[in-house]
């Protein structure tokens, strides 16, 4: 007899019933009375779930819980954390001491005092992602049987070999500071992903291709078909993985591209996210994935794109896997712009960058992966907008004489400016005449990221428009992980140089 899984509720059993006033109380109060100006505690589990199945059998099952607590202070104008699993008051007390004393060493290290920018305080608030149905209650034999049946619908359209996958990640925690900000939220989020493989036995290469579900800050739900339809994109994979195998090699040159959501939000991700981070631009951070090329005097007067592109950032967005109540720092989230009508009119920071820029405050995208990270900045959702009435995906194509359609994420290369990159896809269509005629395969685009931007001639309206994002984004020393989302809808790029990923080889 299969058990209904029980909706999702507030309740974290063994952490909303910790002394969490005590417990921040404690750490503040040692803090203050060992010299620090300011201090945050952050309460914080995190609870894991990896499922993974391979042709209809199950392959490996993880279920991970982590919790513990990081104090953060300020004493003489330079940071001090420490961090450690021991929820007590006393726990608490002891890692405020640690903190502080780890400030005062660090003291002679530092060439310039931190600056915080301002933030008002309100009322002690509390905030949780929506999240109908909880993934944590649902029977291992539930989720197995789901992910199975997938691959057996692949299975059952010829492909040799099928896998699936399931992340799932829950966020609780408790945050207070000396200055009386109070924070209590709960975020859930998850990434299934179905792969099927040919294989050429003969030859001993193969092709594979997942599908295209985004990432979501949602429930079970989503994989019962809430927000994205699973069996039809199941239906179609072997189909496409056959054409596809049977697709000629694209021809390198300059083509017009339609580029389907599923594909674009990494390369906004790459391109724009990362590049509109202050800390990269200030050159305080180039870990993993570099600096960048945009400056602060830049904002307000670099043409990033053509007129077509406005891309909002956002802690907001229903279902994004950056959107939260409140950052590590206790800001309310909230939407701001980045570039508008193509050019560039905002950046992204936390409450430290925005101090080192003299700003009015911080956008609050202040993050840390765990109780033992310290926060760092990180990215939030950022989206390209759709344009009110604009045309659809086919109207799109109709509109190029010689190109290629773009579909699904897959590799990509980037320069440590964010200036060149190249990305590839899961498929890349024909496009005569207006229509699309046939796949091609081996095949990238590559260009700049300000010429690539300002040959957007058109974007799509709401009715293309998807919410996708990278469930895992690495960033800092030592790596931190965190998840962003992006929307943005179908959009046409012309004349944008495409290559051809084939090597060959010759003796």
């Amino acid at each position: 007899m299969t058990t209904r899984p029980r909706r999702a509720t507030a309740c974290e059993p063994g952490f909303d019933t910790l002394p969490a006033d005590q417990l921040t109380a404690a750490a503040l109060h040692r803090a203050s009375r060992l010299g620090a100006r300011y201090a945050d505690v952050r309460l914080r589990r995190v609870r894991t779930l990896r499922e993974r199945v391979r042709d209809a059998r199950p392959e490996g099952s993880q279920v991970g819980v982590e919790s513990g607590a990081g104090v953060r202070v300020l004493v003489n104008g330079t940071w001090g954390f420490a961090a450690g699993p021991d929820l007590s008051v006393g726990g608490l007390a002891e890692l405020a001491a640690r903190a502080c004393e780890l400030a005062r060493m660090l003291r002679p290290l530092r060439r310039d005092p931190v600056r915080l920018a301002p933030e008002p305080v309100g009322a002690p608030a509390t905030w949780e992602s929506p999240c109908e149905v909880d993934p944590f209650e649902v029977p291992a034999g539930d989720r197995v049987a789901l992910l199975a049946g997938w691959c057996e619908a692949l299975r059952a359209g010829g492909l040799d070999l099928a896998e699936a996958y399931l992340q799932v990640f829950r966020e609780s925690t408790v945050y207070r500071d000396s200055a009386g900000r109070s924070v209590r939220q709960r975020r859930t989020w998850l990434h299934p992903m179905a792969v099927g493989f040919r294989i050429d036995s003969a030859g001993g290469g193969f092709d594979s291709m997942r599908t295209l579900g985004p990432p979501i800050a949602r429930g079970w739900e989503y994989l019962r078909g809430t927000g994205w339809d699973w069996a039809a994109e199941l239906a179609r994979m072997p189909r496409d993985l056959a054409a596809k195998r049977a697709a000629p090699p694209v021809e390198p040159g300059v083509y017009d591209l339609v580029i389907d959501p599923t594909n674009l939000w990494l390369t906004i991700h790459e391109t724009v996210g990362h590049a509109t981070e202050l800390d990269r631009m200030l050159g305080r951070e180039a870990a993993f994935a570099g600096r960048s090329f945009v400056t602060p005097e830049d904002v307000g007067t670099l043409r990033y794109g053509s007129p077509a592109m406005t891309v909002i950032a956002d802690r907001t967005t229903p279902y994004g896997l950056a959107t939260v109540g409140y950052d590590d720092e206790g800001v309310a989230a909230r939407s701001w712009p980045l570039i508008a009508e193509g050019v560039l009119v905002g950046v992204q920071h936390d409450r430290q960058t925005a101090g080192v820029a003299g700003l009015d405050r911080s956008t609050g995208c202040a993050y840390a992966e765990s109780y033992r990270h310290l926060p760092v900045q990180r990215m939030p959702n950022v989206s390209l907008c759709a344009v009110p009435g604009g045309p659809d995906t086919a109207e799109l194509i109709g509109r190029v004489r010689d190109g290629l359609y773009v579909v699904g994420d897959n590799s990509f290369s980037v320069d440590m400016e964010r200036v060149n990159f190249q990305f590839t896809a899961q498929r890349f269509y024909r496009i005569r005449d207006g229509r699309l005629d046939g796949q091609v395969r081996d095949a990238a685009y590559t260009g700049a990221t300000l010429e690539f931007w300002r040959s957007l001639e058109a974007v799509g309206g709401p009715q293309t428009w998807l919410l996708s994002g990278a469930s895992q984004c690495g960033k800092a020393q030592p790596l931190q992980l965190a998840a962003a989302g992006h929307g943005c809808p179908a959009a046409l790029f012309r004349q944008v140089r495409v290559t051809s990923t084939r090597m060959e080889v010759t003796r």
